[in-house]
């Protein structure tokens, strides 16, 4: 680069400046009317993000893990139902399970893709569960709790195959809930229905985080659950306000996990850009692929299935040398992100459900390999030439196949 060298990981700053005038408009139009909780605002962002999400109702909520935790709940979890998800994930996927009373188990992750391996699933199910016979239910030998319900996590912005997932699903009656708390905007060719579908129109509900990161980010917290089924989409409105079904009536306890309406307002006005937002991540992360075409057949770059249409929240690469080529990087001022270093069945807080190192290690083998870079909108291409030629530059990363860089600079030129 011939001027700025800093690459920051990510750029908060500059679609706001963007749209400053748009999003101070709704900041005016709250106090005017003093519409702060509730209201237009955020009906009309809720039958917006349902449109664009293919489903018939999005409930705003105050955050996604809010979003997934009134979706287990909503659908009918009862205290002690196992759900089943991935270890590779952000602490609120398992947080939601716990808080709405259910017991997370865990299978491994595609090493690919690094989302739920449908054929781990189906041993799960199929060896490491048993059908009770006098419920009918399936009953998992772990816990010896029923198990109920499945939440796939789309990573990364890249959907998890779903046909796959769904069909087990359906054979042992057990309900899906999406995370799509990564993948605004995401898509997914069901071979079964014949046509490209959206993230978060597929299972019984589907949560979204609007964390300011986000492909659709708010200015501060922010969730959504999107679902076909009214009475579903009716129970999750209960329990966002204290269960009113109008102000002091209270049908059932509920919960303070409602929608701001500036927030919604906000996340409104930017996602009349998310479309082209997410397509210009497709184009950044092509671009990375081609700058990176050395590494093709390594396991070092993002694997996206041809079923699959990600949106690259994430632009995730893996080394084997990921602390000591992240201080490299660093040193080069370029930012990058770790997500996530260490599984959920290791963490701390899950000591209790008594998993250990080695019971998955695809999860685990991702934790200590994948490193995020840059990647937002208005990566410009100066920038993105800089990364690659910082990270060609790296004359040994050992990638998950063991591959050693040797760059010479004759490629480091045409990059």
């Amino acid at each position: 680069m011939t001027q700025d060298t800093n690459v920051p990981f990510l750029d908060l700053v500059a679609p706001h400046r963007e749209l400053e005038e748009e999003l101070i408009s709704v900041f005016r139009t709250a106090l005017s009317t003093a519409g702060f909780i509730g209201g237009p605002m955020v009906e009309d962002f809720e039958r917006a993000f349902a449109c664009y999400c293919e489903t018939r109702f999005c409930v705003g909520v105050a955050s996604g893990t809010d979003a997934l935790r009134f979706a287990l709940m909503a659908i009918g979890i009862h205290e002690g139902d196992v759900v089943v998800t991935v270890p590779n994930t952000f602490i609120a996927t398992g947080e939601a399970i716990s808080q709405a009373a259910a017991h997370p188990e865990f299978v491994d992750v595609d090493e690919h893709t690094y989302n739920m391996d449908p054929e781990k699933l189906r041993e799960y199910l199929e060896n490491r569960c048993a059908l009770d016979g006098e419920s009918g239910r399936l009953i998992s030998r772990r816990s010896g709790r029923p198990v109920a319900a499945i939440v796939p996590v789309h990573l990364y912005g890249q959907p998890a195959d779903m046909d796959a997932i769904q069909e087990l699903a359906a054979r042992y009656r057990l309900a899906v809930v999406e995370d799509a708390c990564q993948a605004h905007g995401a898509g997914y060719f069901s071979k079964r229905e014949g046509r490209w579908k959206k993230v978060g129109s597929m299972g019984k509900a589907a949560a979204f985080s609007f964390y300011p990161g986000k492909n659709l980010g708010a200015c501060g917290e922010a969730g959504a659950i999107t679902t076909n089924d009214e009475e579903l989409a009716r129970r999750v409105t209960l329990l966002r306000d204290h269960g009113q079904v109008k102000k002091y009536y209270h049908e059932i306890e509920g919960y303070n996990g409602r929608l701001d309406a500036i927030q919604a307002g906000i996340l409104r006005t930017k996602l009349r850009y998310l479309e082209e937002w997410n397509q210009q991540r497709r184009e950044i992360a092509h671009r990375y692929h081609e700058l990176f075409s050395s590494l093709n057949g390594t396991g070092a770059l993002p694997y996206e299935p041809s079923w699959a249409r990600s949106v690259y929240h994430l632009y995730v690469i893996r080394t084997r040398q990921r602390d000591e080529f992240r201080k490299y990087l660093f040193d080069s001022s370029v930012g990058t992100g770790i997500h996530y270093p260490v599984a959920l069945h290791l963490q701390s807080a899950y000591r209790h459900l008594g998993y250990k190192k080695g019971d998955f290690p695809a999860a685990e083998q991702a934790a200590a390999e994948v490193l995020s870079l840059p990647m937002y909108p208005q990566l410009t291409a100066e920038r993105q030439n800089y990364v690659a030629e910082r990270l060609l530059r790296w004359k040994s990363i050992p990638t998950a196949s063991e591959h050693l860089l040797d760059i010479t600079e004759e490629r480091i030129s045409a990059a």
